[in-house]
């Protein structure tokens, strides 16, 4: 097998489906927006914080990751500072060679300055379309489809599903719901989920991160799920050993292709998975479940997804065989129309990875 280099894996087309617009901000960006609100940092050195959200994020525990979001969302407030995140977000990812990107972020967080939710999602929307225009021109094309998120520990829920169905047609693809998971199930927001499903619409649901297999069964057999978000912990219903047996919920998510948003290096940061080489996606790839690769939040994990494939790569010596694998298994979960995931995948990804050695 020809060594694959870092510098190659940034050239060849990615898609990602897992990635919060308010955990890929630029260090420098955070420092600049900060200034101009006036909220204050850990340090106002774009180098120095950039580390600082890595190991604040480090913890090993997901209330304290999250903690880390107080200074993005801070800095988030107004239309000119979402529109320029947004952009900057579009104009990041297609420089590390993704082709179709979907961000989600919660509009909820961002009503500080009295915007209202249809505001804020039309200032992320038009960032994102100049930032993806922008990369065009560059010869980086990229297509970006925006989630809305809910927050699980809020009562917003219903709001947000109306608010997504609402800008269906102007760059949201999907909802979410995300948060801290012990204590707050996803069947507290089954009317919204309900009003999805006789919309039509997509959704995806945090479920099985820090929290187990009950997070995942309620997600997908009661609120009826398109893909789980992480989902890492379905490796507890699976038996380990040299024939590897499968649960009942582990066969259902297996046998119904669900896709699984894995995020390596942030299950890390969480205490998700000891370690890269210990993740769960090496199992779950071998066993042939609908695997994806995801970076949840670049800044935080100090990421991208050509470091998180690196870093895959390391860790169980794949190959360009298996990086195009997750590529188009991203691709087929998308939430875009089916022409438009056939299209990137045939005229995209299959002609790139085909130049490549085996």
């Amino acid at each position: 097998m020809v060594a694959i280099r870092y510098e190659d894996i940034v050239k060849v087309p990615k898609a990602l489906l897992h990635d919060h617009l308010d955990g890929g901000l630029r260090p420098a960006t955070v420092v600049e927006l900060a200034a101009e609100v006036g909220h204050e940092l850990p340090t106002t050195d774009p180098e120095a914080l950039g580390r600082w959200f890595v190991e604040a994020a480090d913890s090993g525990s997901l209330e304290r990751y999250l903690e880390t979001f107080a200074h993005t969302v801070a800095v988030m407030q107004t239309p000119s500072a979402l529109r320029r995140v947004a952009r900057e977000c579009a104009l990041d990812l297609a420089a590390d060679g993704v082709v179709y990107a979907e961000v989600r972020f919660a509009p909820e967080q961002h009503l500080e300055q009295n915007l209202t939710l249809d505001e804020v999602v039309a200032a992320v929307v038009a960032g994102f379309a100049e930032g993806s225009a922008e990369a065009a021109a560059a010869g980086t094309p990229i297509r970006v489809g925006t989630l809305l998120t809910a927050m699980r520990h809020a009562a917003r829920s219903q709001e947000i599903a109306e608010l997504a169905v609402r800008h269906r047609d102007g760059g949201v693809v999907g909802f979410d719901i995300a948060g801290a998971e012990a204590g707050f199930p996803p069947t507290r927001h089954l009317d919204a989920f309900e009003y999805l499903q006789r919309e039509n619409f997509h959704f995806t649901i945090h479920a099985g991160e820090a929290f187990g297999l009950p997070s995942i069964w309620q997600a997908i057999q009661w609120c009826g799920a398109d893909r789980l978000g992480h989902g890492v912990r379905i490796v507890d219903d699976i038996t380990p050993g040299a024939a590897p047996v499968l649960g009942r919920l582990a066969a259902y998510v297996r046998d119904k292709r669900i896709p699984l948003e894995l995020c390596p290096s942030s299950n890390v940061q969480t205490g998700a998975a000891a370690s890269i080489a210990e993740h769960p996606i090496g199992l779950l790839r071998d066993l042939r479940f609908r695997v994806t690769v995801n970076t949840d939040n670049r800044l935080m994990s100090g990421t991208s997804m050509s470091r998180e494939m690196a870093l895959l790569v390391d860790a169980f010596g794949y190959g360009w065989k298996e990086l195009q694998w997750f590529t188009i298994n991203a691709m087929k979960s998308a939430f875009i129309p089916f022409d438009e995931r056939l299209r990137i995948i045939d005229e995209v990804i299959k002609p790139a990875y085909a130049k490549l050695p085996a």
